[in-house]
């Protein structure tokens, strides 16, 4: 199979694309750079089953051609990361709802199945406990920055179901919580290689609120696998499934953790939102993923831990 990766030479993307060349498949991976990273795979490069495109999702005579040529489109390109949809909220709109809007037109003018990659932010504020494939949504005002990506993603969701639903375009989604692992970084916002990169300088670790938030953290190759699975089934056309971990930790114990586990002389700081962020910013004070879905149709579970996911961020860091 030949798969076109949007998004490759990010964090997940690149994993991604790792694992279908391993298993024998062809790969076309399109990225700008504007959060992916060359290093992600410079592995790749060389390699036969391998083809790098630089462009953007917004470039639609470009995506079309290579949707064209390919077998199956997986859709990851997006602006991620809560500083980068705070600090440039417009920006982060355009790409993910017109970037989506152009691919789900692309696959559906050559007729190629098409995997698009979501998130938990699409539940927004609702903390009510774990959240599975129909809980509803809980968002703040359209004018706070903090929830437009929550926005962009969910009527990412719409146009891809209504593509299968109407245009009967083959489409799965995925929403990830939290996945983590080597090659994520932590100036866009991602809290555990944040709080590892800090640990291994024995630099202050900053929490920002109370630290009392919890989050449940998903190792990439679990999430990986769990990709794969999806994309390899008939069960999961027209579906959306979560991708998560359902063990849940507060952030002040995270931070605990890591300097645990890296034995590092990092002190814990805490920082105000309203000192961090914009005013107005709002966070939530939970997020569990409900992953008995995916459990049931494919029988996916997490089976790495918090502490192999440190210790792994650790190791690529070092």
């Amino acid at each position: 199979m030949k798969y076109l990766i949007t998004g490759g030479a990010g964090f997940i993307g690149s994993h991604i694309a790792d694992a279908l060349i391993a298993r024998g498949d062809y790969v076309v991976v399109l990225d700008n750079f504007s959060t992916g990273n060359s290093h992600n795979i410079e592995q790749l490069v060389g390699n036969p089953q391998f083809e790098f495109v630089q462009g953007s999702i917004l470039d639609l005579p470009l995506l079309k051609q290579l949707t064209e040529s390919v077998d199956h489109v997986l859709h990851f390109a997006a602006a991620v990361g809560v500083f980068t949809i705070v600090d440039k909220p417009l920006e982060s709109l355009i790409t993910n709802l017109r970037g989506t809007e152009n691919v789900l037109e692309a696959a559906h003018q050559y007729g190629k199945p098409v995997l698009i990659a979501s998130t938990s932010e699409i539940y927004g504020k609702n903390g009510s406990g774990a959240l599975n494939e129909e809980s509803d949504r809980v968002l703040g005002s359209p004018l706070k920055s903090r929830w437009s990506y929550s926005e962009a993603k969910a009527i990412d969701e719409s146009m891809a179901y209504f593509y299968f639903a109407e245009k009967k375009l083959a489409v799965r989604i995925v929403r990830f919580f939290n996945t983590v692992g080597p090659r994520q970084v932590g100036h866009y916002g991602m809290v555990v290689p944040r709080f590892v990169s800090a640990a291994l300088k024995n630099e202050p670790i900053t929490v920002y609120g109370t630290g009392s938030q919890s989050r449940c953290f998903c190792h990439v190759a679990d999430a990986v696998t769990a990709v794969l699975m999806v994309i390899d089934s008939d069960l999961t056309l027209g579906e959306v499934f979560n991708i998560g971990n359902d063990e849940e930790i507060t952030i002040e114990a995270l931070a605990h953790e890591v300097i645990d586990l890296t034995r590092s002389s990092s002190q814990i700081e805490k920082v105000l939102y309203e000192k961090a962020y914009a005013v107005g910013f709002e966070d939530l004070q939970r997020r569990i993923p409900d992953i008995s879905k995916i459990k049931k149709v494919l029988g996916w579970t997490p089976k790495r831990s918090l502490d192999v996911i440190i210790k792994d961020i650790a190791d690529h860091l070092k």
